[in-house]
This record gives C-alpha cells, sequence and structure tokens, in this order.
C-alpha cells in the first residue's frame, strides 16, 4: 500500500488505562533505532489532544471525558478531512481507539458522496453506547458512533444530560450521521464482546471472522469474503487495532485477550486486503509501551509496517 501522509492522533481519553498516547513515538522511536525512514519521510501532521484532563475525575461516569473527546474528534475530523482533499493514502496513527470516531468523520466529511466500508481488525466489537457500556470508556463505542446506533432496546444505564447531549454531538461530527452502514462493517479476529454487542451484531447481521474461523477458511479466502461483502463500497478504510494480535506477541495494549491473530497473519492479512485499490486509509491503533516489555509491540507492528506500507 503506498501511503502519502501520516496523521497523528494522541489522545487516549477514551480507554480505561494509561499510556496509550505513547504508542505513537514509541513506534517512531524504534523505527528511528533501526534506522528505517519508513516513518520519518512521510509529511506528517499531529492533532493537538487534551489528555491533560486524565489529571481530572474520569467523568461523566458512562462516557469518561466525553467533552474532552468530542473537541479532540471534531478537531481531528476535519484534519482527516483535509488530508483526503489531497491525498487518498493516508497512515493514521492514534492513542486509543475512540479516535476512530474523528477517521471515520473525516473520511465521510471529505468524501460525503462515496459509500465507505470498514475492515475493523479488533479483539472487540467497540459498538457500546453510554446507555450500555460496562465501564464507560469511550474507545469502547467509537463504532456504535459512526453507525449512529444508541441501543436503548439493552439499556442498563441511565446516562445523564450531558452524556446524552455529547453522545449525540459525536454521532454528528462531520455533519454526517450514521457514517456507514452495518452492512458495510467486516470484523476480523472478533473474540470479545458483552451481551449488547452481540445483540447489535446479530441483529444487522454483521460480518465477523474469529481467529479460528479465519484459519480454518484460510489467510487468501478471509481477504477474498472481505473484499467481496464490501463489493459495493467505493472506498475501504482498515483499523487495526493491535489487540487483534494474541497476547504472546505482547501485552503492550490495554485489553488482551487470549485467542487472536499472529504477526504473520496480520501481515498476510494487510497485505492482501491493501492490494484492493479501494482501501485509502490504514489506522493503526492501542500501543500502550506502559504496559509493554522492551517496546515489543511496537517493534511488531512495525515489522508488519514494513511489510505492508511503501
Amino acid at each position: 500500500m503506498k501511503i502519502d501522509r501520516m496523521i497523528e492522533i494522541p489522545s487516549e481519553l477514551g480507554a480505561g488505562t494509561r499510556g496509550a498516547s505513547l504508542g505513537i513515538n514509541a513506534l517512531k522511536l524504534c523505527a528511528a533505532g533501526k534506522g528505517m525512514t519508513l516513518l520519518a519521510q512521510l509529511p506528517q501532521q499531529r492533532v493537538e489532544d487534551e489528555n491533560d484532563l486524565l489529571f481530572k475525575p474520569p467523568l461523566p461516569e458512562n462516557a469518561h471525558y466525553i467533552r474532552g473527546i468530542y473537541t479532540v474528534m471534531s478537531h481531528a475530523a476535519d484534519v482527516i478531512s483535509d488530508a483526503c482533499a489531497l491525498t487518498d493514502s493516508i497512515l493514521i496513527l492514534t492513542g486509543d481507539h475512540s479516535n476512530a470516531i474523528a477517521t471515520l468523520a473525516g473520511i465521510r466529511k471529505a468524501r460525503p458522496d462515496d459509500r465507505l466500508g470498514v475492515i475493523w481488525i479488533d479483539a472487540h466489537a467497540d459498538m457500546h453506547t453510554p446507555y450500555t457500556s460496562p465501564s464507560g470508556n469511550i474507545h469502547g463505542m467509537p463504532l456504535a458512533a459512526s453507525l449512529g446506533f444508541d441501543n436503548k432496546e439493552c439499556k442498563r444505564h441511565e446516562p445523564r444530560e450531558i452524556s446524552r447531549e455529547y453522545w449525540e454531538k459525536l454521532k454528528n461530527i462531520g455533519g454526517i450521521n450514521p457514517k456507514l452502514l452495518p452492512g458495510d462493517i467486516v470484523f476480523l479476529g472478533l473474540r470479545s464482546f458483552e451481551a449488547e454487542e452481540q445483540f447489535l451484531l446479530e441483529k444487522h447481521n454483521i460480518a465477523r471472522y474469529n481467529t479460528p474461523e479465519i484459519r480454518e477458511m484460510g489467510l487468501a479466502q478471509c481477504i477474498s469474503k472481505s473484499l467481496e461483502h464490501l463489493r459495493h463500497c467505493d472506498r475501504i478504510h482498515i483499523s487495526f487495532d493491535v489487540d487483534s494480535m494474541d497476547p504472546s506477541v505482547s501485552r503492550g495494549t490495554g485489553t488482551p485477550v487470549d485467542g487472536g491473530l499472529l504477526p504473520e497473519e496480520v501481515i498476510e492479512l494487510l497485505k492482501g486486503l491493501t492490494s484492493d485499490e479501494r482501501v485509502r486509509t490504514l489506522e493503526i491503533t492501542e500501543i500502550n509501551p506502559l504496559l509493554d516489555e522492551r517496546n515489543k509491540m511496537a517493534k511488531t507492528v512495525l515489522q508488519i509496517l514494513g511489510q505492508v506500507i511503501e
């Protein structure tokens, strides 16, 4: 995949553990230490974060730091939209996965007439809302926000007015709601979700393959079926959460789950998926060096990138 530009969004307001904001620099320092110009040679833009809010209590309780997240996501969506006007080939490095709200909003704002497909490589479904989230961490909500879901059918909370107000604002960033259709998503590596998310997955018959299923069908077939599922889409975005990989690779991410993909499998999947010319943007998220040993996750991701992007 040819990449012409890189955008960094180091916000970690959506995560439940601290350190994801350091993942971008951990990756870049790893590249520099190996003498690789892979990332340094790209035109880069860094979105200002509001991570100082982490020194305050994580309120409101069902949507932690939602006002700060809205501020960052609004700005980041504009940055991504402007970048899409310059080039269609963008690498997006983010702190936690709540930043995908901005990624998808920015792409759709720049290309409002295009039907957007998403390949979500992640251990988690990320389809909670302030009405259903067991943690209140917004990195578990980006797809629900992008789909315009509340999932009140499975409501376990009555969020405060401030949560409801800013949830609506998050869903409407970029002036388009919803950003995508449930049928235009494919999950790869999905293996951890709550009953409320399962309800949405089944209600909308969302395409998903866990690790055993991917291995049983074979990587080539998985790539083919994923792209075929998105055949009606004009462009495709890939969001790669490093917790899609097995914790035996590295525990340098906030929410590791056993039974994940191996780096060589991720490389083959990404190489195959990005060979489709509709894939214009690649997002990498949730590298957390504070939870890691000797920066192993960043080294692994750099190895993957070295095989996938030009």
